[in-house]
């Protein structure tokens, strides 16, 4: 076995990561109210990348007028049927010099399959950008297809994930290093800029696996979570794990959590349930082909899990869907749903993914974003 990664500063040589940073550095944003935000991610069928960014910009133009928290991007490589972000640093820049209120996420970037130096400028010169608005998502997808185009093991993105986490937080310090990972090796100096948000912006991780809830507690940062795999009713006993992790681990103030999550509004329960029902079985049988790509696949965890997510997503009715994986109806139901699960799994955010499936007419979209500042945000407080 390999030893522990090293870095070395001109102060000396440090121990363990979760152990040389400050713990209270990584604790990030924590704003005084739930945040409230929107995922972007997906491309409308049949659109063009023009109309496709186009669709975005406005949504988030609608977003900073209606005084919504955030919004968040995903990352997707080659595959053009889903998405066109394969970019989101690049599109958050474009958000920043539109935008002077919301914050702006990354939901997830994906550290194994680019090197961490790069991310670490690349980020913090957009937090300067973006004035100091920036989220750091980070995570390395359940997915394999990226990492088989670009010549990565999927196998060795959990240990490259670790190895990037290290070398990027230990770069915004703004001191030369040096590092000997099994990945990564080099000495540079200083890295700059370093991010305008000190120590650094606020680190949110992506977990859907039972064993991945502890990495994040243990590194003292905040997560996210989806409903996927895992419905609302799963997450609250590996919520558990999480903040256990974080108590052990000896890091101050309080682990964070945000859940993203399908929301869609119509004036009555009925119309609201009939407008999205195509569109929330399609994305989850979608999911289910997903999860049984990684089966058998280093890295991806274990094939009875696997098969039986898959299997679990495959076969879901529309009202299963309905209690534990989306959030559908008009305000005051969105309003009542939304704090339930808040205070059943303790949540500091919800990420509302406002068109799973990007099948939904824009105008009915751009409904649910306004029920969603106007009324909803106001009544959660």
């Amino acid at each position: 076995m390999r030893p522990p990664p090293t870095i070395t500063t001109e102060a000396g040589i440090g121990g363990r990561v979760a152990r040389r940073f400050d713990r209270r550095a990584d604790l990030g944003h924590c704003p005084a109210h739930m945040h409230v935000g929107i995922f972007l991610e997906e491309a409308r069928p049949g659109s063009t990348a023009v109309t496709a960014f186009q669709d975005k910009f406005d949504t988030i133009e609608a977003a900073e007028a209606w005084g919504l928290d955030g919004v968040w991007l995903g990352e997707i490589h080659f595959n053009v049927a889903r998405s066109v972000l394969s970019s989101p640093l690049v599109l958050a820049g474009a958000i920043a010099g539109r935008t002077r209120r919301l914050r702006i996420g990354t939901a997830v970037h994906l550290l194994p399959l680019n090197h961490p130096l790069r991310i670490a400028e690349d980020v913090a010169t957009l937090d300067h950008v973006s004035g100091g608005r920036f989220d750091f998502g980070v995570g390395r997808s359940g997915s394999p297809r990226a990492y088989d185009v670009l010549g990565v093991p999927y196998g060795e993105s959990q240990a490259r994930f670790a190895e990037a986490m290290d070398v990027i937080r230990q770069a915004w310090k703004g001191e030369a290093f040096s590092y000997e990972g099994e990945y990564f090796r080099f000495k540079t100096g200083p890295v700059t800029p370093t991010p305008l948000q000190r120590p650094h912006p606020p680190i949110r991780m992506a977990v859907n696996t039972p064993e991945s809830f502890v990495i994040p507690g243990q590194l003292g940062i905040g997560i996210f979570v989806g409903v996927r795999a895992l419905d609302v009713f799963d997450l609250k006993n590996y919520l558990r794990s999480y903040r256990d992790a974080w108590r052990e681990a000896g890091h101050a103030g309080s682990p964070t959590v945000y859940l993203r999550i399908p929301v869609y509004a119509a004036p009555t329960e009925r119309e609201a349930r009939q407008e999205c029902e195509a569109a929330l079985l399609a994305f989850c049988a979608r999911q289910a082909e997903i999860t049984r790509l990684g089966l058998g696949r280093p890295g991806t965890g274990a094939a009875e899990r696997k098969t039986f997510w898959a299997d679990r997503l495959a076969s879901i009715d529309y009202d299963e869907i309905l209690r534990t994986r989306a959030v559908v109806g008009p305000a005051k139901l969105i309003t009542e749903r939304l704090r339930t699960i808040r205070d059943d799994l303790g949540l500091d955010g919800v990420v509302a993914e406002l068109d799973r499936g990007c099948s939904l007419p824009p105008d009915k979209v751009k409904r649910s974003l306004r029920v969603l500042t106007h009324e909803v945000m106001p009544a959660l407080g």
